[in-house]
């Protein structure tokens, strides 16, 4: 069987096509490998849930009797420590769960410590 004469030039072009249009879809036009998906899906399911339960935190935090005083020795606490703190205390265990989640309680007790949070 014989091929036609520029039968090398097209698979020349064909592949120069497909690696160009891989760099150009991979670097500028948003492409990304399911591994890459995967990781960006649970960053983004992680940050959702820290946002949504953060508030919450805070206002339970807030509800207890003796909250100004708690507060107050929040912010005495180092910045790095505030999360302990507020997991120690129990509110960013959210009802249902077993045990609190360091990313909640350390969004919670960056909403306590900013004095501009709306108290909601």
């Amino acid at each position: 069987m014989k091929l036609p004469a520029n039968t090398n030039s097209y698979l020349w072009g064909a592949a120069l096509g497909a690696i160009a249009l891989a760099v150009v879809g991979f670097g500028w036009g948003g492409w990304v490998t399911g591994g890459t998906a995967t990781k960006n899906a649970t960053t983004a399911a992680s940050d959702a849930k820290v946002a949504a339960l953060a508030p919450i935190c805070a206002v339970r935090f807030r509800a207890q009797d003796d909250s100004a005083m708690k507060i107050a020795e929040l912010a005495k606490a180092s910045s790095w420590e505030r999360g302990n703190v507020v997991e120690k205390s129990g509110f960013a265990t959210m009802p249902g769960s077993k045990t609190s989640d360091s990313d909640v309680a350390r969004a919670c007790a960056e909403i306590l410590s900013n004095p501009t949070t709306p108290k909601t």
